[in-house]
């Protein structure tokens, strides 16, 4: 049980020092029963503003990154989370990416503002898949297959062998690669290794989420 002003502001429908003035603009009800007193505690299940339920206290959402779209909160250019409604972005805390999608990959990208769902799912050690479509710019054989899922193969400037992957060859030049690790640039890297090129790139899914009912740009809530 908390504030009304907490819920509020914590949920990003207004700041703290606006629910005032938020409670005489809007219908903001407890048990259906309008409200204007901000230090009123209640329930989160007992709240709601013009007719519908407060958002979830914890957002976890699926995203169809577009092309052009930056998975940061500081920098400069099209922000992914720009794509989201603006009082979602005003959450406290913040809703973040779970890893990152490079500017120029498209596909599927989870967001949320808790922080343990987030480590869970972004740790190398729960091997979280994810499954990418590659467009290369040279013809692909069938040896890479095996360098894939040897478990040996060492990125530059990397100590480590990376996990075993899983490619398919889709076409000559399109594969289906299956990764449980989320290196910096990695899939680009991997193919880098073997001599060729990624033109495009497109993740499939993350975990067992994928975007293929989602337009670019297009987001859904996941149940927590």
């Amino acid at each position: 049980m908390k504030r009304i002003d907490a819920y509020l502001s914590s949920l990003g429908y207004c700041s703290r020092s606006e629910a005032k003035k938020f409670l005489k603009m809007n219908d903001v009800c407890i048990n259906q029963s309008r409200v204007f007193n901000t230090s009123i505690k209640a329930n989160h299940s007992e709240i709601s503003v013009n007719g519908e339920k407060l958002d979830d206290e914890k957002l976890l959402i699926l995203l169809h990154k577009p092309d052009g779209y930056i998975c940061s909160h500081n920098d400069a250019g099209k922000l992914i989370y720009s794509l989201l409604p603006q009082r979602w972005q005003n959450r406290n805390p913040k809703i973040s990416t779970i890893g990152r999608l490079d500017i120029d990959t498209t596909g599927a990208i989870l967001l949320t503002d808790d922080g343990e769902l987030n480590h869970k799912l972004s740790s190398p050690k729960n091997s979280v898949p994810k499954i990418y479509e590659a467009n290369l710019e040279k013809p692909l054989t069938q040896d890479i297959i095996d360098i894939f899922s040897s478990g040996e193969m060492i990125l530059k400037g990397e100590e480590k062998a990376l996990k075993p992957a899983k490619l398919d060859i889709v076409n000559p030049n399109l594969a289906r690669l299956e990764i449980v690790e989320g290196k910096y640039h990695q899939v680009k890297r991997m193919f880098a290794y073997v001599g060729n090129k990624v033109l495009k790139l497109h993740r499939v899914s993350f975990y067992d989420f994928k975007v293929d009912d989602l337009k670019e740009g297009e987001y859904k809530l996941i149940s927590i």
